[in-house]
């Protein structure tokens, strides 16, 4: 995210109607988290106060739509966590997947284990580190990550942490079809796989979260659980959590 030009104290928003209907019994927990990132999160540098009106629809509604394709029981980790997003958003909202923010920055992992402490997010871990180091020892259905780097280069960094069958799901902009048309045969000479971009959330946050999907086919560690094979119709996968 870019820092803005005002001063910090930009007053917080309370949340949207459609922040209930994406969170349901967790919009507690979200808003807690949401008053961390417009207080400490401003006076540290990991979001610029002009976000901070703007940080239900923008940031997190956006984020959180992403669980759409999730399933039940997975493994995701947070490439270049930043200050949560998506990955703590993610965590809160489903208690049921095991979240891992992966972040190199010191400044920003104190920040994310204090807010995953305070949030009591016991699904969720903070580990500090960069995503190449990991490779071989660090194995997950999924890869998430939003604003961390262009597509070749995130997809060089994530998807040797990646089983068969798991996704890499960056969260892109406009131009997301332009992008991964620019970089998929990079991507494809990194691991076999299956690129594809789809939008999220349509309904719930305007415009829909555009994400793009690159599911590996080849082997790179233990194959994907059984959780990430579990998809609904229309690509949509059971959730785990109550509405």
């Amino acid at each position: 995210m870019t820092s803005g030009t005002e001063e910090p104290g930009a007053t917080l928003p309370a949340p949207p109607p459609q922040a209930a209907a994406v969170f349901g019994d967790t919009l507690p927990v979200a808003t807690r988290y949401a008053e961390l990132l417009a207080d400490d999160g401003v006076r540290r540098g990991l979001i610029g106060p002009r976000e901070v009106p703007r940080l239900w629809e923008r940031h997190l509604i956006n984020c959180a739509v992403v669980e759409e394709l999730i399933p039940e029981g997975a493994e995701v980790v947070d490439v270049g966590s930043g200050a949560g997003l998506p990955g703590l958003v993610l965590g809160l909202l489903r208690p049921d997947i095991k979240m891992t923010l992966l972040e190199p920055l010191l400044r920003r992992t104190v920040f994310l284990d204090e807010a995953v402490d305070t949030l009591g997010l016991t699904n969720v871990e903070v580990r500090r580190g960069r995503a190449e180091e990991a490779h071989g020892e660090l194995y997950t259905d999924f890869v998430t990550a939003r604003a961390v780097a262009p597509l070749s280069r995130l997809a060089g960094w994530s998807l040797p942490l990646l089983r068969k069958g798991g996704s890499l799901l960056a969260l892109k902009g406009e131009q997301a079809e332009a992008e991964l048309a620019e970089a998929e045969k990079d991507v494809s000479k990194l691991r076999p796989g299956v690129c594809d971009v789809i939008r999220v959330g349509r309904g719930k946050v305007d415009p829909a979260t555009t994400v793009v999907r690159v599911t590996v086919t080849s082997d790179g560690g233990p194959s994907a659980s059984g959780g990430s094979q579990k998809k609904a119709r229309n690509g949509k996968k059971k959730r785990g959590r109550k509405r």
